[in-house]
């Protein structure tokens, strides 16, 4: 299983912006219901940062390039943020629950 997390930081008064684009690729994924993908977005308590977890199955590729939600959420995304997202990626799992 590959793990991808990608952390960033948006501008004041762009948060909720920036969630309604993310709520936006979660309905088209409950829509589309990819399989070997697990996807979580979390902000954290400043309100502005947030960050994404996604895990694909081992021959799985991640389906969100090719979904037209995410390709908006992209579009603008370095207007958005303060901080760029910063991307880890890791495919070495040491454990797990429930993942």
């Amino acid at each position: 299983m590959g793990a991808i997390i990608v952390r960033y930081r948006v501008k004041p008064g762009r948060a909720e912006e920036n969630a309604a684009l993310v709520r936006e690729v979660y309905a088209e994924l409950a829509h589309a219901e990819p399989p070997g993908f697990r996807y979580a977005t979390f902000v954290l308590d400043d309100g502005v940062t947030f960050v994404h977890i996604a895990f694909t199955e081992d021959g799985q590729d991640a389906p969100l390039p090719r979904m037209p939600a995410f390709q908006r959420f992209q579009r603008d995304i370095a207007d958005r943020c303060d901080d760029p997202p910063q991307v880890t990626r890791s495919s070495q799992r040491i454990g797990g629950y429930r993942l």
